[in-house]
């Protein structure tokens, strides 16, 4: 795995900081998961324009 660095408004950090701490994960599991959720939705979004063109 090659090291990435992501800059967060404070705002963002501060709520991933939240979600992970009640969630009793690091930051970064948090982080990744939810850019793992999205790039899934993105996508099944861009399959099904596919299909409708």
């Amino acid at each position: 795995m090659v090291p990435v660095t992501i800059l967060l408004e404070e705002a963002a950090a501060e709520f991933y900081a939240r979600i992970a701490g009640a969630a009793g994960k690091p930051v970064e599991t948090v982080l990744s998961d939810a850019l793992f959720k999205l790039a899934a939705e993105l996508s099944l979004q861009a399959l099904a324009r596919q299909r409708k063109e």
